[in-house]
């Protein structure tokens, strides 16, 4: 058994790497997107809330892998239609926006609940210090943000890496669908499967390593 994990070792690595890729990149796009998309749901005006409320209550009511086939083959379709000819999604870009517009839905409900938890108070105390409103954010509202929405977006990164693996569906050759090749050719499907296992048990142990590290500096003043 160890004979076979080694020989596919490389193979496994490349889609590991694929992952993280997949992962990583969806949790970044979301998280820029979802600081845009909080504040306006929460100091915006009425439409603007109601159409941010209904983007995510659309998406958090969609299957992941429903969205990943619309992202691909609309992606397709529609490129192709704006540039008059076949114009092919790859499997990684639709991998990554299908992902993006699954976790910008959940990380905008984190960061906009963490936003309405910071009392108006803050935000007074601040102006009336003589800072400006982008400086009261930066340096008042949005520490005390973080301290609230670490531990969700933490739980969203965890999620946002497991998910990647659905991204197989379309061909991307992740950690998972390596893992399902390696145990085809060898018939030795539990030896491959808890290797995968196992990587994943690594990054999710980092993460949280990293997510606790954050959380102590960020609560620090609490104490």
């Amino acid at each position: 058994m160890i004979e076979a994990i080694v020989q596919y070792i490389p193979q496994l690595l490349q889609g590991f790497v694929v992952t993280l890729s997949v992962a990583v990149g969806s949790f970044v796009l979301g998280l820029i997107f979802a600081v845009v998309l909080a504040p306006a749901a929460v100091y915006g005006s009425a439409p603007v809330r109601k159409v941010i409320a209904g983007y995510v209550s659309l998406i958090r009511g969609l299957p992941e892998l429903l969205v990943i086939f619309l992202i691909f083959y609309g992606g397709t379709v529609l490129l192709s239609g704006l540039f008059g000819g076949y114009v092919e999604v790859d499997a990684l870009t639709a991998g990554i926006a299908a992902l993006t517009v699954v976790s910008t839905a959940y990380l905008t409900e984190i960061v906009r609940g963490a936003l309405a938890g910071v009392s108006s108070g803050q935000w007074e105390a601040a102006l009336a210090l003589g800072l400006r409103r982008p400086g009261a954010f930066r340096l008042v509202v949005l520490p005390q943000m973080m301290v609230r929405a670490l531990p969700g977006l933490g739980n969203q990164w965890l999620v946002i890496l497991k998910e990647s693996a659905l991204v197989s569906i379309i061909g991307l050759e992740e950690l998972m669908r390596k893992s399902v090749v390696a145990a085809g050719a060898t018939h030795k499907p539990l030896a491959f499967y808890l290797t995968a296992a196992a990587l994943y048990v690594l990054v999710t142990g980092v993460s949280t390593l990293f997510i606790n590290a954050c959380n102590r500096r960020l609560t620090t003043h609490l104490r």
